[in-house]
């Protein structure tokens, strides 16, 4: 009788001293992209005792706990949620919504249907003629030919339009007497005779002027006196 009377009263002690140090943790549940939607049915877990419960309705809690314990939050869709408990306060939890990616797929072939429209209606259509012999006669055909070719030669142009720019801006008289110290009025005919043409610089990206300049001007002043001048312009022949 004695013994039992012991174990009860030390059973009776434990339970005093583990109420005294344990309490019940609270709080409300939410969605933390719209974070006036309360989630029920979040499982909150004790992970240091294994217990449990589920919020209600309005998102609710109530789990007993105490100072150190790891409670987690999870539901279906949300990343579950794990606080370490440094104190006892209500604590309000946001669940993040899982975004579940989905796998590449690699694509290795694909049938368009005949019926798709895929015009480009804002294309500017071509007309072209096409004899054919086997069709029997002269077929008329809209295709986008023509107005690629010219989009292509609007290109060239600016491209070499701006190559032109380029070497009016890199080999002029003021470029060249400021690298050679040339102090001659014959200037004119070297850049007249020796000025770089579109397809040279095209060809040497990024085209080397200070060189190009350098070079050729020893190679104009080698040359006998009339043959630095350009040559003058043929004579218009008058009209009859």
């Amino acid at each position: 009788m004695r013994r039992l009377l012991s174990i009860c009263l030390i059973l009776l002690s434990s339970l005093g001293l583990w109420a005294q140090n344990s309490t019940y943790i609270t709080g409300n549940i939410f969605d933390n992209e719209q974070r006036s939607m309360a989630l029920s049915g979040v499982s909150v877990r004790n992970l240091s005792t294994n217990n449990f419960v589920v919020s209600d309705k309005d998102g609710h809690y109530a789990l007993l706990a105490k100072k150190g314990d790891l409670i987690s939050y999870s539901l279906m869709g949300y990343h579950t949620d794990t606080v370490y408990l440094v104190n006892l306060f209500p604590k309000n939890i946001y669940l993040r919504t899982a975004v579940k990616e989905l796998p590449e797929v690699a694509i290795t072939g694909a049938k368009v249907s005949p019926y798709l429209d895929l015009k480009d209606y804002e294309a500017k259509s071509a007309r072209r003629f096409d004899y054919s012999k086997e069709r029997g006669g002269l077929r008329l055909n809209l295709g986008f030919g023509k107005y690629r070719k010219q989009q292509e030669k609007e290109q060239a142009l600016e491209e070499e339009a701006e190559i032109n720019e380029e070497i009016a801006k890199n080999f002029n008289l003021a470029v060249i007497k400021k690298l050679v110290h040339y102090e001659g009025n014959d200037l004119d005919g070297y850049i007249g005779l020796y000025r770089p043409s579109i397809e040279a610089v095209k060809e040497d990206r990024p085209f080397n002027y200070t060189y190009y300049i350098a070079t050729t001007f020893q190679e104009w002043k080698q040359l006998p006196p009339e043959a630095r001048r350009l040559p003058p312009l043929p004579k218009l022949k008058a009209k009859q």
